[in-house]
C-alpha cells in the first residue's frame, strides 16, 4: 500500500468517524422532541390567548348588561317623573348597548368554538408528544446498549479504529523491515560477487601494512640505540 493509499485511508476512516456523531440518532431524536415541544407550547400559547381575549369579551359583556339594567331603571324613574323624554332617551341607549352585548355574544360564542378546537388539537398534540418521548427514550437506550456492545466487541477482537491504526503502523514497519532485509541480502551477493568492491577490506589490508612499517622503524631505532649504548 503506498503512502497515498494510507493517507486516504486515515482520511477516510477519521471523516466517516466524525458523520457518525453527526448522524448520532440520539442527537436527531432529541432534536425532534425539542421541536415537537415547542409546538405544544404553541398551541398552549394559542389557547391562553384565546381563552383570555374570550374572558376579557366577557368581563365587557358583563359590564354593559349592567349598564343595560341602569338604563331600565332610569327609564321607569324618567316615567314616575313624567319625563317620559328622558324615559325614551334611556330606552334608546339600552337599545344600543343590547346591540352591542349581541355582538359580543356573537364573538364569544365564536372564540369559545375555536378554544375548544384548540384545546382538542393540545390534547392530542400532548398525547402524541408523550408518547413519541417514551419511543425516544427506548430508541435511545437501545442504541446506546448496542454501541456499547459494538465498542466492547471491537476491543475483544481488536478490530476498533485505534487498533486498525496500530495494525497499519505495524504492517509499515513490517514491509521497511523486509525492505532493509532483501537490501542487505543483495549487497552481500554483490560482494561476494566481486561486482562491488569491498573498500573496508581495502583500508584493513593498508592499515595491517602501515603497522608493519612502524613495527620495522622501532625495531630500527631499538637497533640504533643499543649500538650507541656498546661503545
Amino acid at each position: 500500500m503506498g503512502l497515498l493509499d494510507r493517507m486516504n485511508t486515515i482520511m477516510s476512516s477519521k471523516i466517516n468517524k466524525i458523520m457518525n456523531r453527526i448522524e448520532d440518532p440520539r442527537v436527531t431524536l432529541d432534536y425532534s422532541y425539542e421541536k415537537q415541544l415547542e409546538l405544544l407550547q404553541n398551541v398552549r400559547k394559542g389557547v391562553a390567548e384565546v381563552a383570555t381575549s374570550k374572558k376579557r369579551l366577557e368581563l365587557q359583556r358583563a359590564r354593559l348588561k349592567a349598564s343595560i339594567d341602569r338604563m331600565d331603571d332610569q327609564a321607569r324613574e324618567a316615567l314616575k317623573s313624567d319625563r317620559e323624554d328622558l324615559a325614551k332617551l334611556a330606552l334608546e341607549r339600552k337599545i344600543s348597548l343590547q346591540g352591542e352585548v349581541d355582538n359580543l355574544d356573537q364573538q364569544i360564542g365564536e372564540l369559545d368554538l375555536e378554544l375548544q378546537k384548540l384545546t382538542a388539537a393540545e390534547s392530542r398534540l400532548n398525547t402524541k408528544v408523550e408518547s413519541f418521548r417514551a419511543k425516544k427514550e427506548t430508541i435511545k437506550a437501545q442504541y446506546s446498549a448496542a454501541e456499547a456492545q459494538v465498542k466492547v466487541t471491537e476491543s475483544v477482537t481488536g478490530i476498533s479504529e485505534e487498533m486498525a491504526d496500530v495494525g497499519m503502523a505495524i504492517q509499515r514497519a513490517e514491509d521497511k523491515t523486509e525492505t532493509m532485509k532483501a537490501r542487505s541480502a543483495a549487497l552481500d551477493e554483490l560482494l561476494e560477487s566481486g561486482v562491488l568492491e569491498d573498500y573496508t577490506a581495502e583500508d584493513k589490508i593498508a592499515g595491517e601494512l602501515k603497522k608493519v612499517r612502524t613495527q620495522s622503524s622501532i625495531d630500527n631505532e631499538l637497533a640504533r640505540l643499543k649500538q650507541e649504548m656498546n661503545k
